[in-house]
């Protein structure tokens, strides 16, 4: 009688999801550039992983960009109405980051770039958005982002409004 015992590799699959993509996919396309005789499309399968890892680091830019285009909005304009759904929508995006980056602690390093580039989105969305239902005259924002990353992760934290509200 023969015993198969499946024994789990110690891999980054678990702890840091960002960084096993990026090395799975870099031993793949080692394997194929060494001619590895095994009839697999090596370049597009390691595309495929690799595209897994970008998209973990997209969604930690994208819920970046939300609460940076919340907190512009909720610093900028005067409407009061819609106040109420961009706080909800900051903390929504706000829940996210702490989940996305325990499950990817090798983005933790890229914050900062990361934070650039949401910051560039987040300046248009809001600057477009002011300027379509507030007539603010987006001159008035900042081309750098005021606000710490502890201010955009910080649940209860939002910018004074510019125009007296709540």
């Amino acid at each position: 009688m023969i015993s198969i015992m499946t024994v789990k590799a110690d891999t980054r699959y678990e702890s840091d999801f960002y960084a096993w993509t990026q090395e799975q996919a870099a031993a793949l396309r080692r394997l194929g550039a060494a001619g590895a005789n095994l009839p697999l499309d090596w370049e597009n399968i390691a595309e495929e992983i690799d595209s897994m890892g970008r998209s973990e680091r997209a969604a930690l830019r994208t819920s970046l960009m939300r609460v940076l285009e919340h907190l512009l909005k909720l610093e900028y304009s005067p409407a009061p109405g819609p106040r109420a759904g961009w706080k909800r929508s900051a903390i929504e995006h706000r829940l996210r980051l702490p989940d996305i980056l325990a499950e990817n602690p090798s983005l933790a390093p890229q914050l900062p770039d990361l934070m650039r580039a949401a910051w560039e989105m987040a300046r248009e969305l809001a600057a477009q958005s002011l300027v379509d239902f507030d007539g603010v005259d987006t001159d008035i924002l900042p081309t750098d982002c005021p606000y710490t990353m502890e201010q955009v992760s910080d649940r209860s934290w939002l910018p004074a409004n510019r125009h007296g509200l709540a």
